[in-house]
């Protein structure tokens, strides 16, 4: 009660003021009891209903205060019907800026669903008021709130508590005459919009207005919105009125009507208000708890004014505006504590997402793959952006495109960037590009700290004896010597089960310190995001204070490192930490494995990847959503995108939407990894494989000439040629029967150029519906963005409604070798497969290592079907040569390298980077494409 508002009644007979019996005191004392014990018990029964739902709910109700109260009674008031409540008491004298601060923390607290204040009158301002999120507005004071209730808008608002308890005690108002006196600011309002619709007359003055002692002769009820002054005597009160006080002013229990008129009869029922205010409270716990259930989208697409002809990318990226990401964000159905803000354009995606959607039933998953790529390009990104711009901004259909990150080596080379093209791209594009939200750089980061851990074990296991070492990894601080977790972990891997440092035995303290690790065997290499061919093979170790410790070494490209891949299939936290653990890097002089749980970097290098597991939110030209995530190469890892991001967006779309994501390079690579590892690691089963081809990329498989970069294309592939396109399409035809390997519907997406003869086009279609396409379509979103892919998106929401018998190609039980053989011969069209000495030494060391169940990554060139680039077409007859073959035991997967694959790019004699500058004044990206 001492919390609240004090709200009196006081009967006046009509015999003029008197006192009340003793029988009407305890009428009154009964009826505002139960008048509590009805709320109370409604708001319990409805908060035990909402937990039965949901067993870990705990909803939280902050109460701010800038003065010190006891909540104790309030507290226990409230824990007895299952609400917590948290006390922000703030300094006597704190400012409304200081107030305002604490609002908004508790704003986006995901933990706290309902927000109070009780301040000084003095501190009761609109801008207080309305720093509180209507959502948690307990108290129903905000400028929203009260909007509602002034517009009869009352299911959309809460009545403030003061007002209900008020509205509580009087029942039959219709045709009565109310006055309002003291009754200021938000709550005076609110209080006569209650009435008002309750049909009573409403009239409002202040304690100094000269008509006061006239109206108060009149009016049917009092409500007294501030305390009363001495010099208003109560005889100037119709007889018979009721008279309600809500005086604010209770913390020091002051309820001065004059000493010597105060009536028997009056009795402080700001208990009544207390059970309104958790009645509020309960319904704020129930919106907030429909709010974490799927909701439809309410998204507002961009509107596109296609030139021709069509400009460059970056120039078509620049004049469309994106949406702020946290309005696309809250769009598509995002709370606001499950997103983290990187400027304007993109956010990360909190992982909590996923529980709070778990029983959501996901949407329908599409791959888009392509045939075997050329020089020439086939645009599998471009049609990814495409075909959801069709989906969501022309058709209505929920859809995500879920793309991989692209490495900033490519970007600077000569590939250029990955945003799609056209009218059918990622914007802004030079954020897409150009750093993101740092993932690569903190894959880069955990990568290096792990291979500068390895090269430091080893020099230090080399130069100290078993006390030093165990004495500087195990040190006394502040006179106590302790294991670390990770520690106790490897003790426990090597079956010393003891917590004491000081128990150990000189042979146990000797295989906890020494790895013993084999530098011969080291498999782990420093990475960096650029294409730099001299890092190819390095020496690193050579500075006099290494102590002659000299090996050879190498860098890869930031992308090729395995702590990427991990990226790209983890499931959560939990099991990225699992996998990070669980990496290889050499082994030892046994010949058994070293992971990185051994030298003790797994909790180090979850930290480093604790926000690059959070997939990038961005947008399309026609503001449909996009996650950015992961960015794994297709030749020398899986090539997808990750995981996550597709979880996340199946449950964001809905049951009847779409995701879309792609795999790299041509279907015989990105599309077989994308079955083959990434959907065992996600039990995700795709619905339909768009196939992706183009006219003149045909003419090159049927053998078309050779093409330059930057050289004017010849005659053959600007002109119409039936007969090179029908020549072409055999590589078509063996992508379209690899996809039906796996049971899943194809649908062909025909990249039109202007360059395409209608005959040409026609035929290309006829000859993928022969070969068992369900359907073929001319697309041309990057000239006409999503318009330009309708019938594509139409033909992917019927396939998608076909029977789905996904199953893989290889059981896991099978040995190594009859896995790579599988895929070589039913994939690449092999005669068979031959391993090198080498190759087949490591086979036997996996397999006896155990790691013989994982699935296989092949690491093949992606020009060709065979191990040779400048076999176009479909070869046949050839024998596949396995040159080694590697693991990723933390990505789960175990990669046979077909030939001489490099991990490192090299820049090519012209790099993209020639174009590419800086506008000191605009501070604009020019020349990236």
């Amino acid at each position: 009660e001492r919390m609240y508002l004090c709200i009196s009644v006081i009967l006046l007979t009509n015999i003029g003021f008197c006192r009340v019996t003793l029988g009407g005191f305890i009428l009154l004392k009964i009826f505002l009891s139960l008048c509590c014990s009805r709320v109370t018990e409604n708001a319990k029964n409805s908060l035990a209903s909402l937990k039965r739902e949901n067993p870990q709910l705990e909803p939280t109700l902050a109460i701010i205060q800038v003065h010190y109260l006891p909540l104790l009674i309030l507290s226990l008031f409230f824990e007895q019907v299952g609400l917590r409540v948290t006390h922000i008491c703030l300094p006597e004298g704190s400012t409304k800026d200081e107030i305002v601060s604490e609002i908004l923390r508790l704003n986006e607290d995901p933990n706290v669903q309902g927000l109070a204040l009780d301040l000084p009158e003095s501190l009761y301002s609109s801008k207080v008021l309305n720093a509180v999120k209507p959502e948690k507005d307990v108290d129903g004071l905000s400028s929203v709130n009260l909007g509602c209730l002034v517009h009869g808008d009352v299911s959309d608002c809460l009545v403030p508590p003061t007002v209900s308890a008020v509205m509580e005690l009087l029942e039959d108002i219709g045709g009565k005459t109310v006055l309002l006196v003291g009754a200021r600011g938000a709550r005076g309002a609110a209080l006569q919009s209650v009435l008002q619709r309750r049909g009573a007359a409403v009239l409002s003055c202040h304690w100094r207005a000269p008509q006061l002692q006239s109206e108060l002769r009149h009016a049917d009820v009092v409500v007294f919105g501030s305390m009363k002054p001495d010099d208003v005597p109560v005889s100037w009160i119709k007889p018979g009125a009721t008279i309600i006080s809500c005086a604010h002013d209770v913390l020091s229990e002051k309820r001065n009507y004059g000493q010597q008129n105060s009536p028997a009869a009056e009795k402080t029922v700001g208990s009544l208000a207390v059970a309104m205010r958790m009645q509020n409270m309960v319904k704020n716990v129930e919106r907030w708890m429909q709010s974490q259930q799927y909701r439809k989208w309410d998204l507002h697409c961009l509107k596109l004014q296609p030139l021709s002809p069509v400009p460059s990318d970056i120039e078509i990226s620049r004049a469309q505006s994106p949406k702020a990401v946290d309005v696309l964000a809250k769009e598509i159905g995002l709370l606001t504590d499950e997103i983290e803000i990187y400027g304007q354009t993109k956010a990360k995606v909190r992982l909590s997402l996923l529980e709070r959607l778990k029983d959501q039933p996901d949407g329908k998953y599409v791959l888009v793959a392509g045939i075997t790529p050329t020089p020439l390009g086939e645009g599998k990104s471009t049609v990814t952006v495409g075909l959801v711009q069709a989906l969501t901004a022309h058709l209505g259909i929920n859809s995500f495109a879920c793309l991989r990150q692209p490495s900033q080596g490519p970007t600077f080379g000569v590939k250029g960037g990955a945003a799609g093209g056209g009218y059918a791209q990622v914007i802004p594009m030079e954020e897409f590009n150009l750093h993101l939200t740092g993932d690569i750089h903190a894959i880069t980061a955990a990568n290096n700290l792990l291979a500068a851990a390895i090269d430091a074990r080893i020099l230090h296991e080399n130069t100290q004896s078993d006390k030093s070492l165990y004495n500087r990894l195990v040190p006394v601080v502040n006179g106590v010597r302790g294991f670390s977790a990770i520690q106790l972990a490897r003790l426990r891997r090597l079956g010393i089960n003891k917590t004491d440092p000081e128990t150990l035995t000189e042979e146990e303290i000797s295989k906890f310190v020494r790895l013993d690790i084999d530098p011969s065997t080291i498999t782990w290499q420093r990475v960096v995001d650029t294409n730099d061919r001299f890092l190819r093979k390095i020496t690193v170790g050579q500075a006099n204070t290494e102590k002659g410790f000299v090996r050879q070494a190498q860098f890869d490209i930031a992308v090729a490192s395995e702590i990427m891949a991990i990226l790209a299939l983890t499931t959560s936290l939990q099991d990225m930490k699992e996998r990070l653990g669980k990496m290889v890097v050499a082994n030892d002089k046994k010949g058994e494995p070293v992971t990185a749980e051994d030298l003790g970097v797994t909790g180090a290098l979850a930290v480093l990847m604790k926000d690059a597991i959070k997939p990038t939110l961005m947008q399309t030209l026609e503001g449909t959503p996009v996650f950015v995530h992961a960015g794994p190469f297709a030749n020398i890892a899986h090539g997808n995108s990750s995981v996550l991001a597709d979880k996340i967006a199946l449950k964001l779309v809905g049951e009847k939407g779409f995701v879309v994501t792609e795999a790299g390079f041509g279907a015989d690579i990105g599309m077989e990894k994308f079955f083959n590892i990434k959907c065992r690691a996600s039990g995700l089963v795709p619905s339909v494989v768009v196939l992706v081809a183009t006219v003149r990329a045909l003419k090159m498989h049927g053998g078309g000439p050779n093409v330059t970069a930057g050289a004017p294309l010849k005659k053959e592939y600007t002109e119409e040629n039936l007969q090179l396109v029908a020549d072409g399409c055999c590589n078509l035809q063996k992508q379209i029967q690899i996809t039906q390997l796996f049971g899943v519907p194809v649908v062909v997406a025909l990249n039109v150029f202007k360059t395409d003869s209608p005959a040409e086009i026609d035929l290309v279609c006829k000859i993928a519906k022969e070969s068992g396409a369900f359907d073929a379509v001319p697309c041309n979103h990057w000239s006409a963005g999503g318009r330009g892919a309708v019938k594509l998106a139409q033909a992917v929401e019927k396939a998608a409604n076909q029977k789905n018998s996904f199953k893989y190609l290889y059981s896991l039980e099978l040995p190594i070798v009859e896995k790579i053989r599988i895929i070589a011969q039913k994939v690449y069209g092999a005669q068979d497969i031959e391993l090198s000495p080498v190759a087949q030494s490591q086979v036997d060391r996996y397999t006896r290592q155990g790691f013989g169940n994982l699935p296989i990554c092949m690491a093949k060139t992606h020009l060709s079907l065979s191990h040779q680039p400048e076999r176009k077409g479909v070869p046949t007859g050839f024998i596949l040569p396995i040159s080694d073959v590697r693991a990723s035991i933390g990505a789960g997967f175990i990669y046979p390298l077909v030939g001489t694959m490099s991990t490192m790019p090299g820049l090519p004699t012209r790099p993209c980077f020639y174009d590419i500058d800086l506008d000191p004044i605009t501070e604009q990206v020019k020349g990236l494409f």
